[in-house]
């Protein structure tokens, strides 16, 4: 997993460039995919960074924005790197195509930021707690689609111990009611807490505690949200920042700048609400021994 970054960040560079192209050019999504004899939806799914992208696609683009040579080399070279499969390809229907894009990103990430008002977040999940949130959510999977369900999420897990590249910043602020929320049994729940204790000796792995007495606040308001930042790589426009929010049917990717600093905004105000590290490592302790039994 470590070498195998797949092909997300290159197809958003490049629905990037394409997009800036066309905007700057004049050309509507309805006009480009006309002059290109194909779909609106095409187009817009290039645009997006939503599948691997054929280079004379690319090229047919340049030429009907007109873009200089040097340009349409360039990023005609880009969608081939558009074509390499990410790790967790190999799970196949596992994974919902508008979750396949986090997948990416969330691997190619070197900060992640966490708001969680319901669950623990999946990277800090144990299997038999994953187990009972599918068991919940999706009771029409057959045992065989769960378990490799389950097994995609704990996959994901090994980014949090991964050398190179370097293991992402984790910094996760949990409501108080989570820990409270029973998933599966007590011994499940004990187990749940147990391992968050054991990941916050980790060095780059974070977990603050919102408590119940806060009241009302801004993630109360907003929901739950993961904000996730990239290492600068090598080349001259680094992939922007990105807000993910999910809902039943879909998820939002916010990439704008004045997007993500309303989010920073909202990080920063649950945070002087938080527990510190310390006083929260006590209270999830406290929640283990006096509600879980562990």
């Amino acid at each position: 997993m470590a070498e195998d970054m797949g092909s997300t960040v290159p197809r958003r560079q490049l629905g990037r460039a394409l997009r800036q192209l066309r905007t700057e050019a004049g050309v509507t999504l309805d006009a480009a995919a006309q002059a290109l004899e194909c779909s609106r939806q095409k187009v817009w799914r290039i645009e997006s960074g939503l599948g691997s992208v054929r280079s004379v696609d690319v090229r047919a683009m340049c030429q009907l924005y007109d873009a200089n040579l040097e340009l349409t080399s360039a990023l005609a070279a880009l969608a081939s790197e558009t074509k390499a499969k990410g790790w967790w390809h190999a799970y196949g229907d596992a994974i919902p195509d508008w979750f396949e894009l986090y997948v990416g990103l969330e691997s190619a990430a070197s900060r992640l930021r966490f708001y969680k008002n319901t669950l623990v977040p999946g990277l800090l999940q144990t299997r038999r707690y994953a187990l009972g949130i599918y068991q919940v959510d999706q009771p029409e999977m057959t045992d065989e689609d769960r378990e490799l369900a389950v097994e995609l999420r704990l996959q994901r897990q090994s980014l949090l111990t991964r050398r190179l590249p370097r293991a992402p910043r984790v910094q996760v602020t949990l409501c108080e009611s989570v820990l409270l929320r029973p998933v599966g049994d007590a011994a499940v729940m004990a187990e749940q807490l147990r391992h968050l204790l054991e990941v916050t000796d980790l060095p780059n792995i974070s977990i603050r505690i919102l408590p119940l007495s806060a009241g009302p606040h801004l993630g109360a308001v907003g929901g739950e949200f993961v904000m996730l930042e990239f290492p600068p790589g090598n080349r001259s426009t680094p992939e922007p920042a990105v807000v993910y929010c999910e809902s039943w049917t879909g998820a939002l990717y916010l990439d704008r700048p004045a997007e993500f600093t309303a989010y920073e905004k909202v990080w920063a105000s649950l945070g002087r609400l938080a527990f510190d590290e310390g006083q929260s490592k006590n209270v999830i302790s406290k929640i283990l021994g006096e509600v879980h039994h562990g």
